[in-house]
């Protein structure tokens, strides 16, 4: 049976970004991604909800994440979703979480993050979107995909 795993979030960050690095020298982040969605109650109230996401981001892509980025920036994140597993105690655990394989920072120069001063807005854009190299795998068996696409200017 064929299988689809794809996960496309937008928010904003939870906290501030903090790189770490593996032994052999690629840089891993984890982040915090608020979603927020309203939707119409039965008794026609609007009520607004918000998704805490775990979000795992690794090589170039977390580079510039915690060079750009900061609490409340506002992100478009599109990755894989990931369960994760452990004992502790005698108790087993899980969670699950996104991979995030490909980053889009919005907002403006001035306002929100993923900004970057006064540079061009040509150079802004092509700092701004990374995916994982091709070859790269994380610790967890997955795979990267290139960034074959062309850029839609919307």
């Amino acid at each position: 049976m064929a299988s689809f795993n794809r996960v496309i979030l937008m928010g904003n960050l939870t906290r501030d970004i903090e790189p770490k690095h593996l032994q052999s020298g690629t840089a891993v982040t984890d982040i915090g991604l608020a979603v927020n969605d309203r939707r119409k109650t039965a008794a026609g109230e609007w009520v607004d909800e918000t998704t805490f996401v775990d979000i795992t981001l690794w090589g170039r892509t977390a580079e510039v994440a915690s060079e750009y980025l900061s609490k409340g920036s506002p992100v478009l994140i599109e990755g894989r979703l990931k369960l994760d597993q452990w004992e502790k105690d005698g108790q087993k655990h899980s969670r699950l979480r996104v991979t995030g394989e490909r980053m889009q920072m919005l907002g403006g120069r001035s306002g929100g993050g993923g900004g970057g001063g006064g540079r061009p807005r040509a150079e802004q854009r092509d700092e701004s979107e990374y995916s994982q190299p091709a070859g790269h795998t994380d610790p967890a068996g997955g795979g990267g995909g290139g960034n074959d696409e062309e850029e839609i200017p919307f």
